[in-house]
């Protein structure tokens, strides 16, 4: 099996953070997205991966390299601009020759892994086999409607009058019939190859197409909110570890990982809280569920419930909550507020 890892989407929902960075590299408890969709990947055992890469190829070039320290093998496949998931298998077809694979969305969190479908698809080897998961509005997503076997009866893209509740997320497992289905389907409205509809091609042509209900943690990382709800998700099961420095004059209570480097001086934290490499907590007070990248430096701040990405800093400014703040970012009280805000940015302030 070979496995064809989708990053190259502008992240248009996620701005203003995807317009400085590929959306998929996006820091969840310190460690990309697209880290743990490989390190998933590579717990089925596949070591072929094709990733798709778009506008922000190099970042993600530079980042997963050829492969080899996550031990496998990367091939980059280009798309030029986004036609859709179908297009992505087209492009990919000298790559995927007449293999099995499985189709992961690079921007899709799924911790508790895949392992177990991988061994079902492997064992049965359906044409197709898709993961579906309960979701609160079915109009938002592909919708698979089942017959009384549980079979893949009929798929639906964002249908205006759901007959189902569960949505296609991000994983998807195909033999190489996929390859005639995406070759005979045609643009939909908004121009793009849909996956839906070449899944659905297989349907109707009597193929044997299952889904698979996902019953661990599913978010997909694609807005500000999802990626703090997933932070504070995979912080819950954080290990405790101490390697920078924390003083002696510091309160530590809970799950709270100071990595080599950093330095924790007049300050309380309250777990589950990762501090980055290199970073300065001072007369401050973290947590919980908070994620401090790397290099940051925050003096006399109070942060709880959010994500400081590397290298940014925040001073003087108690009770900032369920917040992102971006790399490089400087956030700091004033007497005279002052702000220069990029494109798409949201900030709430008191009135």
């Amino acid at each position: 099996m070979k496995a064809l890892v989708l990053s190259g989407g502008s992240g248009m929902r996620l701005r203003p953070f995807s317009h400085s960075m590929a959306k998929q590299l996006m820091p969840i408890a310190n460690r990309p997205v697209l880290e743990y969709v490989l390190a998933n990947i590579r717990a089925l055992g596949v070591t072929e991966i094709g990733i798709i890469v778009g506008d922000r190829a190099q970042e993600i070039i530079d980042f997963a390299g050829d492969g080899s320290r996550f031990g496998a093998r990367v091939t980059y496949i280009h798309q030029e601009r986004p036609l859709g998931l179908a297009h992505c298998v087209l492009l990919a077809r000298p790559f995927l020759g007449d293999d099995d694979f499985v189709m992961y969305l690079g921007d899709n969190m799924l911790p508790q892994g895949v392992a177990d479908i991988a061994e079902d698809f492997a064992a049965r080897r359906p044409d197709a086999q898709v993961l579906v998961h309960k979701v609160a509005d079915p109009r938002a997503f592909g919708v698979v409607e089942l017959d009384v076997e549980g079979r893949v009866e009929r798929l639906v893209e964002k249908p205006e009058e759901p007959r189902s509740d569960l949505g296609l997320i991000g994983v998807y497992f195909f033999t190489p019939a996929v390859h005639e289905a995406v070759a005979s389907i045609e643009p939909s409205a908004r121009g793009e190859l849909e996956i839906t509809d070449a899944v659905q091609w297989l349907v109707a042509r009597g193929a044997d197409v299952r889904a698979s209900e996902y019953g661990g943690y599913w978010k997909d990382t694609g807005r500000a909110e999802d990626v703090l709800d997933c932070n504070r998700r995979l912080l819950e099961s954080l290990e405790p570890r101490i390697a920078g420095e924390v003083g002696a004059d510091c309160v530590v209570d809970g799950a709270v990982v100071v990595e080599a480097g950093a330095r924790v001086v007049r300050s309380r934290i309250e777990g589950p809280v990762i501090v980055g490499a290199d970073s300065i907590i001072e007369d401050s007070h973290i947590g919980p569920r908070t994620s401090i990248g790397r290099g940051c430096v925050l003096r006399r701040a109070g942060v709880a419930g959010s994500i400081v990405l590397d290298n940014a800093s925040v001073s003087g400014l108690a009770g900032l909550h369920d917040s992102i703040i971006g790399r490089n970012a400087s956030v700091s009280a004033s007497a005279r507020p002052r702000l220069v805000i990029g494109d798409d940015a949201r900030v709430e302030i008191p009135a």
